[in-house]
């Protein structure tokens, strides 16, 4: 029989080891800092683009709403997102060619100016005593090419600032400012105008991009690899079959497409606050807000993602996390339920996105990377925007309900399709990711 004493002894020491213990997890699960602390040029372009992003998203609500101001026309407020859409479609794969080929720090920083002279017109344009609408549809279609050819540039930049066991926490810190400014930006456009006008809003977002051009300017050269060949349309259809030829990355793609189109369902928001919950447009607000606030909770939780090795496995986990929780906000009759619900989605979702990054960046070479991110990025652009017209077309047929819950299914469904399909995504180790 164990001495009392003895016995004492260990559960003494278990108490006084708790907080210990209580830390130690703490610290697996707070995000991971190391590519902000040991990586200069990391740092400064984080806090950059964190800067420069929440003036974009500032006009992001700007535009619609002159446009509105201008023309009362929901018809050609819902235009702007065409606008928007079809640059994401056919240049973010070009940018991501380009950017294999050219230095990736230069292509950044055209793209950057080429954002500040068009948003110095919009505040130009918001000057004049007659603000015209055209300037606005321009507007929007040249941010976003110039958007679309410079993000694959930025997003495959990471290999050039930060070692490969990083790759995960790079992406994850990234996923801060980007949920932040998507909280943020749009609150903060909203005051801006209704305080200090439209003008003096755009002005704001050409003060912004200094922080990010300072920081795009002190970043060493990114020049493509030695044997890299000039973009063209072979180069970027080499893009396509190298996707393809990677099961794991095909698979990745798939996962959030599927997500995406069938458990998209933010179109019905506004129908939603209206015939569930019979509130306006402050509720309609909260319902877009809160998967972001749930995104970005998550990636601040996000220091446990690094230690994943199925990755292939987790995306499918987290995909089908999102599509059960679209299914709950179907069912939820209480708006609390409802907004929990969406930010669950929205924390899944986000998990899905850092460990697909950190596939791509680990996967695909370095002369390819900017073709695979660009392809990423139209797949990212245009899935969302095919999950809302699917959702609105069913809600219209069926009911709100039935849309919004059977897509949530469908997600889950296309999931266990896809992990069937590809079982080399099931296989996945992040510690022998080339096996």
């Amino acid at each position: 029989m164990d001495d009392p004493g003895d016995l004492r002894d260990v559960e003494a020491g278990s108490l006084v080891d708790r907080p210990g213990n209580v830390r130690r997890f703490l610290g697996r699960m707070a995000i991971d800092v190391r590519p902000l602390r040991e990586s200069p040029q990391f740092r400064r372009l984080w806090v950059g683009q964190s800067i420069s992003l929440i003036g974009s998203q500032i006009s992001f609500v700007a535009i619609p709403y002159q446009v509105y101001e201008l023309t009362h026309s929901t018809f050609l407020v819902g235009l702007i997102a065409l606008c928007e859409l079809i640059p994401l479609l056919t240049l973010a794969v070009v940018g991501g060619a380009i950017a294999d080929a050219v230095d990736r720090r230069r292509l950044i920083l055209v793209t950057e100016v080429g954002l500040v002279i068009v948003t110095v017109f919009l505040a130009f344009n918001a000057s004049l005593a007659e603000p015209r609408v055209w300037p606005l549809f321009f507007v929007a279609t040249a941010a976003t090419a110039l958007w679309a050819l410079g993000s694959p540039a930025m997003r495959s930049l990471t290999p050039h600032l930060v070692p490969e066991d990083q790759f995960a926490a790079a992406s994850a810190l990234n996923g801060v400012y980007s949920n932040m400014a998507a909280v943020a930006g749009p609150a903060v456009g909203g005051i801006l105008i209704a305080t200090i006008g439209l003008t003096a809003t755009y002005l704001i977002d050409v003060g912004t991009y200094a922080a990010s051009l300072v920081s795009i300017l002190m970043l060493k050269p990114a020049p493509p690899a030695p044997d890299a060949e000039r973009a063209s349309v072979r180069t970027i259809l080499e893009g396509f079959r190298f996707v393809r030829r990677t099961p794991a990355i095909m698979g990745i793609f798939l996962l959030d497409t599927n997500a995406m189109i069938f458990g998209m369902p933010s179109a019905l928001f506004p129908a939603l606050a209206d015939e569930r919950f019979d509130a306006g447009a402050e509720v309609v607000g909260f319902l877009y807000a809160a998967p972001y606030g749930g995104a970005l909770l998550a990636v601040l939780l996000s220091g446990w993602i690094q230690h994943v090795r199925r990755q292939g496995l987790a995306v499918a986990l987290a995909a089908s996390a999102w599509g059960l929780a679209i299914v709950g906000v179907g069912f939820a009759e209480s708006l609390w339920l409802c907004l929990l619900l969406l930010a669950a989605a929205g924390a899944a979702d986000n998990i899905s996105a850092v460990l697909r990054s950190t596939i791509v960046l680990t996967l695909t070479p370095k002369h390819m990377l900017g073709r695979v991110s660009g392809m990423e990025l139209a797949q990212v652009a245009s899935a969302p925007a095919l999950g809302n017209l699917e959702a609105g077309i069913l809600a219209s047929l069926t009911s709100l309900r039935f849309s919004i819950v059977s897509g949530g299914f469908a997600c889950i469904a296309g999931c266990v399709v896809i992990l069937a399909a590809i079982p080399s995504l099931l296989r996945y180790d992040s510690t022998n990711p080339r096996a």
